[in-house]
């Protein structure tokens, strides 16, 4: 469960948002002479589930209803309200998302067609060569999550135009604020919440945290150990200068963890059945997870409409793991045909980001404009080992019926067929971006980055060596059809590097990512509700495809079209009335280019939020969170009998459901449930492998706050 939740949406709702919203806001509201304060705001400030601010897209501090693209922003209100604890459940209710949970502790993200392979925290991220994030990243630290769907090439250089997460860490408070937060749930199920924020002097604060889960699993022998520590620092070096320190500490320790999942089909091609319990995990495989980060950034005033920020982030993540994985195909009536599979796995990514860049307005031909310019510089090296047990008879074990298996496996001596990867990147970028006012309804926004990507290093017996340039144009506008009605229209483009040769031998040109969108966007109900209307095209250039004929130990390839999609998404989140808020979403896709992505990609997803305060009972709150998606496929394999099987997920809703009651100003209580109809469903068909969601279950904490 997350912290305070009897906050939510009682009396004390809109004190906790501008508590949350940073020194910024506060220091503004002490010394409304100095505009530093009102430039530097990074962040959001939120009415219930309505979010107006994000800086995700474009570092030009505009509102969400001034950027032409689609941009969500799941508040800490929803966060807390239905105990969005980790980044999964965040991203399931973002509209346009989904959640390709494959493993317990491996998960891609799928946005327009494409996998999201950008992530950041403040801001400051870096492109990865795949959307998987090992692990889960627990969101008790997290202010708020912001998505900018479709291309972000002006923020991130390489990537897919699917879109961009911005995880934004909480902020130190001026005001002192503590509370605390302790929940037991199903399956043994504890967590503890500890956040405690106050000034050191008149121009400095602190935030500290901490975060502790232990829990069993409705999976056979599946348990999870996380530990999260925070520090946030915020404070004025001079009247001009602002600095602000950030340091995360995750660590999530799995036991009996998925590696792969089970199997989707018999011999015969018919689909398996499993109970939904059923794990392919042995019990003495283990996976654990560790991220360190620091941010740094320092923000310096140049004249009231100007400033200046240097921002570097050093991020480690470490994974030291035994694992068990399962593949075969299993005979119908006995169940067996399996074999296990045992690999040590161990990786290392550090990352150093540095970020310089200045912003402010500009007069010109009697109006005020935008501008932001700044040069980027990641590094990353990316260490992998793995190692296999090829001699003593217990690395591929022959596995019983999984249905009645205990998880007892030979334990395998892991020390053979040393393979793995060693690889470190560069990329540099340069960039500028403008709004222009044209008239004061009209805005046209214009921007253009220099990316260049260097790789060198081998991976699994690959070289990795690559080069890469690209100019990324950004082209917006937006046109204010009164005060609470806008329409806008952008295009954008990314880029993914190479490593593949054409038939002279030079390295294939970068994948090209290309995203067009058009919308509306409109706030109502006195600014308490935003509402956009969007349409996306979005498209692949140059993917990379074997020349037919090629030889097999020296395949050649040429640029061709790949995934192309196209859709719409509606989206309105906020306050509908005093005692009713709202977050709901519709999104439509349509991929061509890969039957595969096309067939376990869901059509139309539906997702909705709400919230209702009783009247009659001062301090009791009800809301229900669900999502809908229709039904997909994957076309597996011909298995030895010569059928072609198709596995099927019928369309599916899952609801869940809660309820607050503050007890007094300080304390409060909560329950969840989660799955109510205990609906049974396969977590993905992004790989031929899959495993069931979790059935129903619930879960109840007691919060306080001084």
């Amino acid at each position: 469960m997350s912290a305070p939740q009897f906050l939510r949406l009682s009396k004390l709702a809109v004190l906790t948002s501008l508590a949350l919203s940073g020194v910024a806001h506060a220091t503004e509201e002490n010394n409304n002479n100095d505009p530093l304060e009102k430039i530097a705001v990074y962040g959001q400030h939120h009415k219930n589930y309505i979010t107006e601010d994000a800086q995700s897209a474009t570092k030009l501090g505009l509102t969400i209803k001034e950027t032409p693209q689609s941009i969500s922003v799941i508040s800490r209100a929803l966060m807390d309200d239905f105990s969005l604890d980790d980044i999964n459940a965040v991203l399931e209710t973002t509209p346009g998302v989904t959640v390709e949970q494959i493993e317990t502790d491996r998960t891609y993200f799928k946005a327009r067609g494409f996998e999201i392979t950008n992530f950041q925290v403040n801001g400051m991220g870096t492109p990865q060569d795949n959307g998987s994030i090992q692990g889960t990243l627990d969101t008790s630290i997290f202010e708020s999550v912001e998505v900018v769907r479709g291309a972000n090439g002006l923020m991130t250089g390489a990537g897919n135009p699917s879109a961009t997460v911005n995880m934004v860490l909480k902020k130190p408070t001026y005001q002192t604020k503590v509370s605390a937060s302790a929940s037991y749930g199903s399956w043994n199920n504890k967590r503890l919440e500890l956040d405690a924020s106050t000034a050191l002097t008149e121009n400095q604060a602190v935030r500290v945290a901490f975060t502790k889960q232990k829990t069993d699993s409705y999976l056979d022998r599946y348990e999870q150990d996380k530990t999260i520590y925070y520090l946030a620092y915020e404070g004025k070096l001079t009247d001009s200068t602002t600095l602000s320190v950030n340091y995360v500490n995750q660590q999530k320790d799995a036991d009996s963890p998925l590696w792969g999942a089970l199997p989707l089909y018999y011999s015969d091609g018919s689909a398996t059945n499993f109970d939904v319990s059923t794990s392919t995990a042995s019990d003495w495989s283990y996976w654990n997870n560790s991220t360190e980060q620091v941010f740094v950034s320092v923000e310096q005033s140049i004249t009231n409409t100007w400033f200046l920020k240097a921002n570097y982030a050093h991020l480690v993540n470490e994974q030291d793991s035994e694992l068990f994985y399962v593949f075969g195909t299993p005979d119908r009536e006995t169940g067996l045909g399996l074999t296990g599979y045992a690999s040590e796995y161990d990786h290392k990514d550090t990352h150093d980001i540095f970020d310089l860049y200045a912003a402010g307005k500009f007069n010109l031909f009697g109006m005020e404009h935008d501008l932001s310019f700044g040069v980027n510089q990641a590094d990353m090296d990316n260490y992998d080992k793995s190692l296999y047990d090829n001699t003593t008879g217990n690395g591929y074990p022959p596995m019983p019926e999984l249905g009645g298996w205990d998880g007892e496996a030979p334990v395998a001596t892991l020390t053979d067929g040393l393979t793995g990867a060693d690889v470190t990147n560069r990329q540099r970028s340069a960039y500028i971006s403008t709004r222009i006012r044209a008239t004061n309804s009209l805005s046209l926004l214009a921007g253009v980055s220099q990316v260049n990507w260097q790789s060198k290093g081998m991976s699994y017996g690959v070289a990795k060596d690559k080069k890469a340039d690209k100019t990324i144009p950004y082209f917006g506008t937006v046109y204010d059809i009164n005060d609470n009605l806008s329409a806008y229209a952008s295009y954008t483009e990314t880029f993914v590097p190479q490593t593949e040769r054409e038939i002279n031998g030079d390295y294939l040109d970068p994948i090209t990512g290309k995203s067009s969108e058009i919308g509306v966007k409109a706030q109502l109900l006195d600014s308490d509700l935003f509402v956009t209307l969007a349409y996306f095209d979005a498209k692949q250039v140059g993917l990379a495809v074997a020349i037919p004929g090629s030889a097999p130990d020296d395949t050649r390839y040429y640029g061709a079209d790949g995934i192309n999609s196209d859709g719409f998404e509606v989206e309105l989140s906020g306050k509908i009335t005093d005692t009713l808020s709202t977050s709901f979403s519709y999104s439509n896709i349509n991929i061509d280019g890969d039957e595969l992505v096309k067939n376990y990609t869901p059509k139309n997803q539906y997702k909705l939020a709400v919230t209702h305060k009783v009247p009659e009972i001062e301090g009791l709150t009800f809301g229900l969170n669900y999502r809908w998606q229709d039904d997909t496929k994957r076309i597996q394999p011909i298995t030895a009998l010569g059928v072609i099987p198709v596995t099927k997920q019928d369309a599916f809703g899952i609801l869940n459901l809660m309820a607050t009651y503050d007890i007094t100003d300080n304390v409060g209580v909560s329950f969840n449930i989660n799955n109510v109809t205990n609906e049974k469903y396969i977590h993905s068909l992004y790989w031929e492998q899959g495993y069931y969601g979790a059935p129903r279950n619930y879960a109840v904490s007691v919060n306080w706050q001084l």
